[in-house]
């Protein structure tokens, strides 16, 4: 089968259009923006060996916000948006087991973009 070079045209005009039409706003002119606010939340075991558990878990400690920031920027992320123990519904209970203690439940922190 031959095509001739009008086809092939009009179909990278198409394509072009097309990857145009997805870069850009609803006006077709303006870039389309990324969404503003993007949070992750990371659960850490609450004995890792760094000993940071308890700056992480002591409410109005001096060093939580800096050791949760710390975490966030070595993830790619820009701050930490809040940190404390994890409550019993924000991990898995695959396996029944008793509710363990605070000082063993993991640690959660919530980075922000």
């Amino acid at each position: 089968m031959r095509r001739t070079a009008a086809g092939f045209l009009a179909i990278a005009f198409a394509t072009a259009g097309l990857a145009h039409a997805a870069l850009a706003g609803s006006d077709g002119e303006t870039p389309a923006k990324a969404p503003s606010h993007v949070e992750k939340t990371f659960l850490l075991p609450s004995s890792d060996g760094y000993g940071v558990g308890e700056c992480l878990t002591t409410p109005g400690s001096s060093c939580g916000q800096v050791v949760a920031n710390a975490w966030c920027e070595a993830q790619g992320y820009a701050a930490a948006n809040s940190y404390g123990v994890a409550a019993a519904d924000e991990y898995t209970g695959a396996i029944s087991q008793p509710t363990p203690a605070p000082t063993e439940r993991p640690i959660r922190i919530t980075c922000q973009d």
